[in-house]
This record gives structure tokens, C-alpha cells and sequence, in this order.
């Protein structure tokens, strides 16, 4: 890391002492060009992958999924066939990669975790009152611990939305903190939902205000509200995350989720994420994709370049 960076780093630190610094900081961050946007993340979908390069990016887009089912009906067997599913995607083709990692509420972790015990498959679990937010400090916090203590490597919270939106910058970021703290050696992906933050200068702000508070990566969405991840909104985060290492030196993942179901939707992004933030970003521990039927469509377009025969959407299991 540069002397300058270190510097910037240090300076940036002292922002959560003061939600007057806060509030400064994150309003005085360049406003996002709305049109210019979204005419970029349009122009950017019309990009093209064939052949071998778009047999790679299936490849890599498999390796990045997030397998995840959060479902009030989730039992253990469903999660722990979902946890076999993510460590042989297709049983018929050992070439195939696994998925980057399951993610489940916390009472199924245990379950998962009998599955991918040394698997190099990462266990996530959402945490912190997931999907509202909506619980004392302390009640998401034992959520937290007690999804690390079952198994989990990773935990996706969520922030308070309502806090951020009246402008309470301090207690989001202080509850960030507290949540990096309980995690212990566990990865944090902050969840912004973003469908909830009204307009892309806050999408930006909470980028931001999540990375400053010591997040791993930053997660568009739930995926439990109509709005989820879009490729405008991901790219404003992107750009937020390009622009934060460049200030601190230190690189944060992004996570869209929720709404991204077919392979030409993985690849519009793997474009996106390659012409914004680069190479460096190319690999599951730096972009992930939450999702469920993104897989089984993966799966089959993989199925077809191999084969040159499309697979039935029954040919693989319903997840």
C-alpha cells in the first residue's frame, strides 16, 4: 500500500467518530449521472461472448454463485440436498466446477455444514434480523454469533434502511461495526437494499458508509422486496468499490442478488464487472451472484456447449 493510501485510509477512519463527518463525507461524495447510469449499464448488456470465452464465463459464473434458499418452509433436508447440489452442480460432468458458497437462515447452518465441511464451498448465512432489519442491536448480534458458532464463514446482514433514510448515518455504521466485530474470522456482506433507497446517490452513500464501517463486500438485496439487483445500481457499486480502493488501498466485494435467472444475465455482468473494476474482480472471492434458479440455467447452457444438445429444464434438480 502506497504512503498515500495509507494516509487517505487513516483520515477515512476517523469518519465513524462523528456523525457531523460522516454526513459531510458521505454528501459531498460526486452525484451519480442518473441517464449516463443507466445508458452505461445498457450499452455494457449489449456486449457478446462466444464460444470459448463464453464457455469460461459460464465456468466462472457457477464458481460464483451463492446457492442460497431463505424460505420459512426450509427444512434440513432440503438445505442438505442443496448443499450437495453446490458441491457437484452436475453429477453426470466431474469437470463441472462447484458454486462459490450456500447461503441459509441460521438455523439451517448446522445442516449445510455437515455437507461442505472441507469442501473449499463457502456456508453463508443471513443474520441481523434478516430481511427487515428490524430487531434491537443486541438480538442481531446473537443472531450473528450464533450462525458463526453453527458453521458459517460468511454472514449477509442487512442494514437498517430506515436509520439510513432519516440521515442516522452513525448508528448504521456503529451497527456494521459491532456486526464485523461478532463475526470473528467470518467474511461480512452488507446488505444495502437497495430497491428501498429510493435514488443512486444513496446507493453510492451506503456503499460507501458500508465499506468505512470494515464490510467484506457490499449485497444489492434481499431478494424478499420487488426491486432487487439491477444492473444500474450494480454498477454504481462497483464504481464505489473501484473508488474506495483507490482511496484506502483495501478492495471490497460486490454481491447482486435477487432477479439474476438466466446466463445471459450472469454474463451482462461478468462484462460489467470487467469493464469497471477489472480483472481483479473477476473471482468468487470478489463478486458473487445471490441467486437460486440462475444455476439450472448455467447448468443447461454449459450442458449445451459441451454436448451441443440442450438439457430439459428437468435434468436438473429444482432448488
Amino acid at each position: 500500500m502506497t504512503a498515500t493510501a495509507t494516509s487517505a485510509r487513516s483520515d477515512l477512519s476517523e469518519l465513524g467518530r462523528s456523525e457531523t463527518a460522516l454526513r459531510t463525507f458521505l454528501h459531498g461524495l460526486p452525484g451519480v449521472d442518473q441517464v449516463g447510469a443507466e445508458q452505461r449499464a445498457a450499452q455494457l448488456g449489449t456486449r457478446s461472448i462466444k464460444t470459448t470465452a463464453k464457455a469460461q464465463a459460464i465456468d466462472l459464473a457457477i464458481r460464483m454463485v451463492d446457492l442460497t434458499t431463505l424460505e420459512g418452509a426450509d427444512t434440513p433436508g432440503k438445505v442438505r440436498a442443496l448443499a450437495t447440489k453446490a458441491l457437484r452442480p452436475d453429477p453426470a460432468d466431474p469437470s463441472c466446477p462447484h458454486v462459490g458458497a450456500v447461503c441459509v437462515y441460521p438455523a439451517m447452518v448446522p445442516y449445510v455444514a455437515e455437507v461442505l465441511r472441507g469442501s473449499g464451498v463457502h456456508l453463508a448465512s443471513v443474520a441481523t434480523a434478516f430481511p427487515s432489519g428490524q430487531a434491537p442491536l443486541d438480538v442481531k448480534l446473537a443472531d450473528t454469533r450464533a450462525a458463526v458458532e453453527a458453521g458459517a464463514d460468511e454472514i449477509d446482514m442487512v442494514i437498517n434502511r430506515g436509520a439510513f433514510l432519516a440521515g442516522r448515518y452513525q448508528e448504521v455504521y456503529d451497527e456494521i461495526v459491532a456486526t464485523k466485530e461478532a463475526c470473528g474470522d467470518a467474511h461480512l456482506k452488507v446488505i444495502l437494499e437497495t430497491g428501498e433507497l429510493a435514488t443512486y446517490d444513496n446507493v453510492r452513500r451506503a456503499s460507501w458508509l458500508a465499506m468505512l464501517a470494515g464490510g467484506d463486500f457490499i449485497k444489492t438485496s434481499t431478494g424478499k422486496v420487488p426491486v432487487a439487483a439491477t444492473p444500474p445500481v450494480t454498477l454504481v457499486m462497483l464504481e464505489a468499490v473501484r473508488d474506495f480502493r483507490a482511496a484506502t488501498g483495501r478492495q471490497v466485494g460486490v454481491k447482486p442478488a435477487g432477479g439474476i435467472k438466466t446466463t445471459k444475465d450472469a454474463i451482462k455482468y461478468l462484462v460489467m464487472v470487467n469493464e469497471t473494476v477489472g480483472a481483479d474482480w473477476l473471482d468468487p472471492d470478489w463478486f458473487r451472484f445471490g441467486a437460486s434458479s440462475l444455476l439450472n440455467d448455467l447448468l443447461m447452457q454449459r450442458t449445451k456447449l459441451t454436448t451441443g444438445v440442450y438439457a430439459g429444464p428437468d435434468y436438473f434438480t429444482l432448488d
